[in-house]
């Protein structure tokens, strides 16, 4: 079984949920037109090297930094910490959903969803070991 199409429906309930929340919590449109690509700023790790782009990319593209900012804003009740939270889950869960996945240090267009950049191209990237930088 191909999990490809359940990693995609998972992006697009997270991209629901994350962007529900943002609003029920009365973030205002502006600031999440505003952030809506900001994670994609991280792609400027490409002009050193595949490799330090891939890892740059990885790191805005987990859920683990819009987990730590969110719970950190919960904590000490900082709506604007739990808002952009809110818009970096809501990136990755869309860009999830379309088939832009973690990338592999090979290139921009190997990822875990799909290979040069064609979503559903049924083929798996080849991992080959990292070159050190």
């Amino acid at each position: 079984m191909d999990p490809r199409p359940i990693l995609r429906a998972e992006g697009v309930a997270i991209f629901g949920v994350a962007t529900a929340a943002y609003f029920w919590l009365g973030g205002p449109l502006w600031l999440f037109l505003l952030l809506a690509l900001a994670p994609d700023l991280a792609m400027v790790g490409y002009l050193a090297s595949p490799a330090s782009g891939s890892r740059l990319y990885n790191a805005a593209h987990t859920y683990v930094g819009p987990l730590l900012l969110g719970a950190a804003g919960v904590w000490w009740a900082a709506p604007l910490a739990v808002s952009v939270a809110l818009v970096w889950t809501a990136h990755i869960g869309v860009d999830r959903a379309v088939g832009y996945g973690l990338k592999y240090p090979s290139g921009f267009g190997d990822t875990h969803l799909s290979r040069t950049g064609v979503a559903g191209s049924g083929t798996a990237p080849t991992v080959e070991p990292e070159p050190s930088d």
